[in-house]
């Protein structure tokens, strides 16, 4: 008898507006703080077909290099934030187009210790994949045939603040990599201490013995979680900028995102002395 095995890809990416697949939501990070106790997240079906969603928590670690890994228990210095948070509706259905609201309830408990808490909010297309054309068949009655249907879905940060909170930063371990002879890499750690995470912008400039300062790269919505106490920093510099950096220094700045007058996490230079 052929045997068929049905193999189920999950795609899931997690940033204002954030678009994976054919779903639009916004804002793209949620943050209850101070007397906030509601948030309204707005999903908008960008593509051509008539998609159902439905929507949970999960709960995510961040690694080093800034990646994410799916985790069953709180990390040391993590807590989750979903006992606290309800959804309302957990499953949307839109047309294409349509749009509609998420609202998202966050219930403060007594026994909640100051801090962050943190999960993440996953929304995932329940639409079903059909392949297209004909699938070929192998004729061994003992042969086995492969299915992929692919599954979409997104998660956005759903944090909670409580009690008092403390955070520091400082940038160590500048350093310029050449990966090849066009191209380097700027290289440096985020260092944060405290009970709660770090989220903001990276903005490099460079200041040259003789001359204006000017702007050379920048990475935003850089966060660094509060499992972690140092994140890796890559920011790859192309062949127009190294051949500026020529006696001078490189100055690395962390900042607040998206506030009116942005605060200044951390910052560091690199001298550049050839």
């Amino acid at each position: 008898m052929k045997k068929k095995l049905l193999v189920i890809f999950i795609i899931a990416f997690s940033c204002k507006t954030f678009a994976q697949g054919d779903l639009l939501v916004t804002p793209s990070r949620v943050l209850f703080e101070g007397s906030t106790q509601k948030e309204v997240l707005n999903l908008v079906n960008m593509g051509n077909e008539t998609t159902t969603y439905s929507v949970s928590f999960v709960q995510r670690a961040m690694k080093e290099d800034g990646s994410f890994i799916e985790i069953a228990q709180p990390e040391l210095g993590q807590n989750f934030a979903d006992p606290y948070v309800r959804i309302f509706p957990r499953q949307v259905t839109l047309a294409p187009k349509e749009a509609q609201t998420i609202l998202l309830q966050y219930r403060r408990m007594p026994d909640m210790r100051p801090g962050e808490y943190r999960s993440h909010l996953y929304f995932r297309s329940e639409k079903v994949y059909t392949p297209l054309g004909d699938t070929k068949t192998a004729t061994d009655s003992k042969s086995l045939s492969v299915e992929l249907i692919p599954i979409y879905g997104m998660s956005i940060p759903v944090i909670i603040r409580t009690g008092e909170t403390e955070v520091t930063a400082s940038l160590t371990d500048l350093q310029l990599e050449s990966k090849d002879q066009t191209n380097q890499d700027l290289i440096f750690n985020i260092n944060r201490t405290g009970n709660i995470s770090l989220y903001g912008d990276i903005r490099v400039q460079f200041i040259p013995e003789k001359g204006k300062p000017f702007d050379i790269a920048a990475v935003n919505g850089v966060g660094v979680y509060t499992n972690l106490n140092s994140r890796k920093m890559t920011v790859r510099l192309d062949s127009l900028t190294r051949e500026l950096l020529k006696k001078g220094k490189l100055q690395v700045t962390y900042r607040s995102h998206g506030e009116a007058k942005a605060v200044v996490y951390a910052a560091n230079d690199l001298l550049i002395e050839k």
